[in-house]
């Protein structure tokens, strides 16, 4: 199946919840019916005599107004709304608006579907005095020819005694229906042809809907108006040889998908790229963009952390029923009358949850208080392209929007699709994460940080390795040796500095060279720390650090051909010397509060 398919089966499975205003969430609108927010709203008593009106504050939500094929798509050329429109349409001012909305509205009226509402709202406006009543009321100033300076704001209908309490126009199911209704019975019967989305014959879709996306505007999914011979390429004489979809599957398909935009996408939209996650029956699941574990709760042991991921897998799974799927699906808008689906992806939840489980199961570190999560991909994507810039006094990377919206979805489709974590973006951390000097000291540590948790991902991945995320002494690979030989030599100049001290130790300002030559940067390093640091040092700590340097120093010389002990480090030299670093730190942090207690 696919995206179509997907969201009418996510209309079908949600009808009780069409035309239903709930608060703080956006309508999921009746078919023949599009969103809109009007400026003003008029209240008419039954015998269509102007009773009062207001401005639509606009806080209040967008309301749901009947609409024709070609009003839903309307540009310049005019095209009346059936029920709610713009003044121009309203106001007998406009001789070619005006008459087209009172003939429709006329014709609906005196159908076999018409609704008590219409003949008060008719009678109203062929009384023309629409523009007259809102500039007493005080809604709108009108100019030395009678027209109004806000010719294009929206009117919507409330009319006393009609479905009391709830009187407005877009409050009424039977109203809804009734368009509903009248609307089909327009469509010619000989006027059939195969749905590629139901695969019914049915009247087909002339125009398709627009809006889908918030941020998209008036970006369509299914397009094909133009005839210059640019859409086609020669494939086609007409749209309907490439696809022919019906009204119906039409109307609930976009309006399915509108609605999950409205629902999911202000929360997944990065570089202006649209993520949304869904289960067709309506089970709330974990988004694919998103995080899947607490990452509000303090877990600093990996086993810990392992056991609370278990556990969340356990209680979405005891949500999601066995059977029941998950659609994943990316949008992005190329102009700004083309929406593009750029990621689809079907899935059975217990498998989609498995492999959210499996990313942040592999591909975590410590961050902040040593807390352990894995990094949102956001930041992964933010620490491999992005940016170092100043916003409202605190420094931050930033991402251009077409890169990041690139690289999201590659991440998206890497953890949905169970690939491998992109190696480019492995080295475009590992460099940076080299290169301490180049950032400010906060950034260099999400930086360094996130790298670790990618990197390990990685071997994963490729080698199906597994960091215990403790120091590892007895590991043969080479750069992690190098990564905690350099983590020791940091730390040995870092116990000489006073607490004020700002300034960086050589071990950090000469990482980059140190990733290139690490055994003769090592020995200018350890040069300078017997000249300088070491004599400064208590003799405990100095024969600690001497006796561990030349541990790791053994290590490396044991396990390495002597032609590649000089060799250029990988990407695994980070978690050596992150590991190694924190091992440090937390001791010295022991060995204080054992004396603080002695004392």
């Amino acid at each position: 199946m696919g995206l179509f398919q997907k969201a009418v089966e996510t209309y079908d499975a949600h009808r009780d919840y069409v035309g239903r205003e709930i608060e703080g969430h956006q309508v999921l609108v009746p078919v023949s019916h599009i969103l809109a927010r009007p400026e003003i709203e008029i209240t008419l008593e039954q015998d269509g005599s102007f009773s009062s009106a207001r401005l639509w504050d606009k806080s209040e939500p967008k309301i749901f107004i009947p609409a024709t094929e070609e009003s839903g798509g309307r540009t310049s050329a005019p095209c009346p709304h059936p029920l709610c429109d713009q003044l121009c349409y309203l106001a007998p001012y406009d001789e070619k608006k005006h008459p087209l909305y009172v003939r429709q509205l006329t014709a609906w009226a005196e159908s076999p579907y018409s609704h008590p509402m219409l003949a008060s709202i008719l009678a109203y406006v062929k009384g023309g005095t629409i523009l007259s009543d809102l500039a007493a009321a005080g809604i709108l100033t009108l100019d030395a020819g009678g027209k109004p300076a806000r010719e294009k704001a929206l009117v919507c209908w409330r009319v006393h005694g009609i479905g009391t309490p709830r009187d407005g126009c877009w409050q009424q199911p039977s109203l809804a229906q009734a368009f509903q209704d009248w609307y089909a019975s327009l469509q010619p019967e000989d006027a059939q042809a195969l749905c590629m989305i139901t695969g019914a014959h049915v009247p087909p879709a002339k125009q398709h809907p627009k809006g889908i996306i918030p941020i998209n505007g008036n970006a369509k999914l299914i397009s094909a108006n133009d005839q210059s011979g640019f859409t086609f390429r020669g494939r086609f004489t007409d749209e309907t040889q490439a696809a022919t979809v019906s009204y119906l599957a039409s109307q609930k398909a976009h309006n399915a998908l509108r609605w999950l935009a409205a629902e999911q996408g202000a929360q997944a939209v990065f570089g202006g790229r649209t993520f949304l996650c869904w289960n067709p029956q309506g089970v709330r699941v974990c988004h694919a963009a998103g995080p899947f574990g607490n990452r509000d709760l303090a877990v600093t042991k990996p086993s810990d952390y392992r056991a609370e991921l278990k556990k969340t897998l356990e209680g979405y799974r005891s949500q999601l029923p066995a059977r029941s799927g998950v659609v994943v699906a990316a949008f992005d808008a190329a102009t700004t009358g083309r929406l593009s689906l750029t990621y689809y992806n079907e899935l059975a939840g217990s498998d989609y949850l498995q492999r959210l489980y499996d990313w942040d199961r592999y591909c975590c570190w410590f961050g902040r208080s040593s807390q352990i999560c894995a990094p949102p991909l956001w930041q992964i994507v933010n620490c491999a392209f992005g940016s170092q810039m100043t916003v409202k006094g605190q420094v931050r990377l930033k991402t251009d929007d077409r890169v990041l919206g690139q690289q999201m979805q590659r991440l998206v489709a890497c953890r949905v699709d169970r690939a491998h974590m992109p190696y480019d973006i492995v080295q475009a951390l590992f460099h940076r994460a080299s290169s301490p000097q180049s950032w400010e000291r906060g950034i260099w540590g999400v930086i360094l940080s996130t790298a670790c948790a990618v990197i390990q991902k990685y071997r994963h991945d490729v080698y199906k390795e597994e960091c215990e995320m403790s120091v590892n002494e007895e590991s043969r690979d080479r750069s992690y040796q190098f990564g905690r030989l350099l983590a020791v030599l940091e730390k040995v100049e870092r116990d000489t500095y006073s607490d004020d001290e700002g300034r960086e130790p050589n071990a950090i300002r000469l990482q980059s060279v140190y990733c290139r030559m690490p055994l003769k940067t090592a020995a200018q390093i350890e040069a300078q720390l017997e000249k300088a640091y070491f004599p400064r040092l208590q003799p405990g700590a100095r024969s600690y650090y001497k006796m561990l340097i030349g541990q790791i120093l053994d290590r490396i010389h044991t396990d390495t051909e002597q032609s590649r002990w000089n060799a250029p480090l990988k990407e695994t030299y980070l978690m050596g010397y992150y590991l190694q670093r924190k091992d440090l730190y937390t001791k010295k942090r022991e060995r204080s509060e054992n004396n603080e207690e002695g004392n």
